[in-house]
Formats: C-alpha cells, structure tokens, sequence
C-alpha cells in the first residue's frame, strides 16, 4: 500500500496537534513533519500529544522549503503571512496544499487563485467540516429561491481567543447567499452596525460578530422576510471534525491537477 506523505504548517498549534492525531489514524497516511516558529530539537520539549505520536523533532522546520522536500501534501493551519509565504514555495516544488488558515485579505486570495493558476494544487476552505460545508450549499440553494424581499443577516460566535471576524466560514456563508443571489458580496456587505445607522438597506448583507467563552464556532444564516424566517445553523461542538476534513481534503487532493479547489469538490456537492 502506497503511503501519502502529509506535512503540517502549525504543527504544534491547538489545529494543527489535532490535525496531527487525526493524520496517524489513517493506515494510508504518514505524518512526515510540520513546519513551527519555534525550534525542537529533543522529543521532551514537545507538546504531550506530539510526544505520543513518536513524531522525531528534526522533522519539524522553520524553512518551508524543508517541508515541502518531504511532503506530497501539506495542510495549513496557521495566520495568512506563514500560509502566503508556504504557498510560493509549494508552487515552485509542486507540494500540493490544504489551507484552512482565516483571515486572508482579498489581494492574498487573489494571489492565492493565481499561484493555482501558474501549477499550485490547492485546497482553501475557510471551514473544514462536513456540516458547514452543507451548510454552505444549502444557504445558496435558499438565496437563490426566496424572493430578494427576504433579508439576510449572518451570526457567527466562536471563543474569545479568535483574532479575525467576522469568520471564515461567516464570509463564505455571505458568499454563498450573494452567489445565489447573483451579486457581489463586498457591494452588499455590512460587517458592522452602530449608532444611527438609518434603515436597513434593500439587498444588503448583514453580519453580527460575538466572542466568548470557549465556543469551538456556531453560525446562524437569517432570512427575515414580512412574517416568516427561516434560520439555518450549525454549532460545531468539536474542533476534530475540522481535522479530520483536513485529512479528507489532503487525501483527496493527491494527484490532482494544479487548481484552486474547496470543500465543495472533495464531497463531490452539487447544486
């Protein structure tokens, strides 16, 4: 049986400890080592759970390039400067990419959509798990088939922790409702509201931002029409279902083609 080679960008982060847990319990996989700011060189100066993998602390780097001479495919959960930075160097060597990093801003993506273009394989998805991702399809399915008279308003809560809002996932869910409505969603997009703003405006996509506690991430998509709602959720209860679709999407993307793909591809969804 041919063994896929995974590597870890964030490796010895909350994601990327589970990512790494959830990479050994697949018979077809081997963990070959993960990129980290800080330097290892003794297994007792690891995090607890890596020790338990018997993970060799040379296997961890700090130069992406390191990684990538090692791995066929290498999942990234860490902040958008590291992620850009590990995308360059997987374009050059042909490493294929799992990106479940938050946060990019709109010129990262678009970078990140034309190293894709120029030879990079490429999973991005601000969520991983199988929830959300049926989520996703459905609030498109529902924008596209409820009058525009119904408004569309986004909540998202997660642990107070979480440095970027709103979400990943709320901005995909806003994406997908402007999909189904056939707009853009930076026109439509209100992120935040205060003070005397005026009326709702028609067409508008509104989001609502909450932290606190330890609240692994819930998001409510609202549409508010004149005396009916409809709310579609989901509450993730669990952070191991976004690492074990991580490992899916790293399964998957073996030996695929150069492309920016989503959650959307590897669960084969359709509208």
């Amino acid at each position: 049986m041919t063994m896929q080679a995974i590597g870890i960008n964030g490796i010895t982060g909350r994601m990327g400890r589970l990512i790494a847990a959830a990479v050994t319990d697949h018979t077809d996989c081997q963990l070959v080592g993960g990129l980290s700011r800080q330097a290892f060189t003794e297994v007792n100066g690891l995090p607890a759970d890596l020790r338990a993998l018997d993970l060799d602390p040379t296997t961890l780097h700090q130069d992406p390039a390191a990684l990538c001479a090692t791995a066929e495919v290498i999942i990234d959960f860490s902040l958008p400067p590291a992620t850009m930075a590990l995308a360059e160097v997987a374009r050059a060597t042909g490493t294929g990419l799992v990106i479940g990093t938050t946060g990019l801003s709109a010129r990262e993506e678009d970078r990140l959509a034309a190293l894709a273009a120029d030879g990079l394989a490429c999973v991005f998805a601000p969520n991983m798990g199988l929830g959300i991702n049926v989520l996703l399809a459905l609030v498109a399915r529902a924008a596209r088939a409820l009058d525009p008279a119904f408004d569309i308003e986004i909540v998202e809560m997660h642990h107070g922790g979480k440095v970027d809002a709103p979400s990943g996932t709320a901005l995909g869910l806003g994406r997908a409702a402007a999909a189904g409505r056939d707009i853009d969603l930076a026109d439509a997009a209100v992120r935040s509201r205060d003070g005397h703003t005026g009326a709702r405006v028609p067409g508008s996509i509104g989001f609502a931002t909450l932290r606190g506690g330890d609240v692994v991430g819930e998001h409510s998509v609202i549409f508010a029409g004149l005396g009916e709602r409809i709310e579609l959720s989901h509450r993730a209860s669990s952070r191991t279902i976004f690492a074990n679709g991580a490992v899916a999407a790293a399964r998957w993307l073996a030996g695929k083609p150069a492309g920016l793909y989503t959650m959307r591809d590897v669960l084969n969804l359709t509208d």
